[in-house]
């Protein structure tokens, strides 16, 4: 079988495929392909041709191998019906094995599209539901933006920023938009007793939303609190006037977390369990639920 240490290019690519005498392109990844069941298409004559085009990649490849094992795999045979190359799909965006890396796929859809209408539905599903997870996180992400306080959706909005492909030069933007934040929360809210009950509110946000678990961004304004002054914190939540509902999701969040706890352990001092432990039992989540019954809150 064919292998190369060189970069993918589409010349490699198109050097495979003028010696094919069929492809199968099998809904599996490599290593499953002969399970039974698994759906395939068998491409002959003219089609290789066509699929040499749908296949085109970008030259040079990513530099980089996908961790998952990727699918549908590929199988090329030449014309005397030995196999001459083993590829599969990732993410219906890249192509593996052409070279010593993956290459990304010049159209994507349109080979999704392609493999559906030959009975292989399983990418286009696949495209489908990320599409529509996507769609769900930024509906979240922008109902966390939208709940900044005043004169922090700005900054938020750069905190909550999607990751790019880049993961470095990512991570170093969220640094620093975590770092233009705090100051800005700050400067913004000097007082304490203003700015604590704001971002408790804030990180309340999360309590109710439907997909679950936290986001960096989440934790952007549970680490703040963190930093806040403890008693400080309990004080905003024990005075004379209850606090809201927000700001009692809120301290569901933070009194809940490991950093919180190992801090300052799980008893809470009254009236914040007793108020806390109210708001749940009135109007609490599955997860806040739990949470209390199992001695969270003290």
């Amino acid at each position: 079988m064919d292998r190369t240490t060189q970069a993918p290019t589409n010349a490699r690519l198109r050097e495979v495929l003028d010696r094919a005498g069929q492809v199968v392109i099998i809904e599996a990844p490599p290593g499953e392909e002969d399970e039974p069941g698994r759906p395939r298409t068998v491409v002959t004559g003219d089609d290789i041709a066509e699929l040499a085009g749908l296949l085109a990649v970008v030259d040079g490849g990513t530099g980089d191998l996908c961790r998952c094992l990727g699918w549908p795999a590929v199988r090329v045979y030449g014309r005397d019906g030995e196999r001459i190359a083993d590829w599969s799909l990732h993410h219906q965006a890249g192509l593996r094995g052409l070279g010593d890396s993956d290459a990304d796929l010049v159209d994507g859809p349109a080979l999704t599209e392609w493999l559906a209408g030959r009975g292989l539905t399983g990418s286009r599903e696949a495209q489908e539901w990320l599409a529509a997870e996507e769609e769900r996180e930024e509906r979240r992400r922008r109902r966390w933006i939208g709940a900044a306080p005043a004169g922090l959706a700005e900054v938020a909005a750069e905190v909550a920023a999607p990751p790019g492909r880049d993961d470095e030069a990512w991570s170093d933007a969220l640094d620093e938009a975590e770092r233009r934040f705090v100051a800005l929360a700050l400067e913004l809210y000097p007082e304490a007793a203003v700015r604590i009950p704001l971002l408790l509110a804030w990180a309340g946000v999360k309590t109710r939303e439907s997909t679950g678990g936290s986001t960096w961004y989440d934790q952007v304004v549970i680490s703040r609190l963190l930093d806040e002054e403890p008693a400080l914190v309990l004080a905003a939540l024990a005075g004379d006037e209850p606090p809201s509902a927000a700001q009692l999701d809120g301290a569901s969040e933070l009194f809940a977390g490991l950093a919180w706890t190992r801090a300052h352990g799980r008893v809470l001092p009254e009236p914040v369990r007793s108020r806390l432990s109210a708001h749940i039992e009135a109007d609490g989540t599955g997860t806040m639920r739990w949470r209390l019954a199992h001695g969270c809150y003290g």
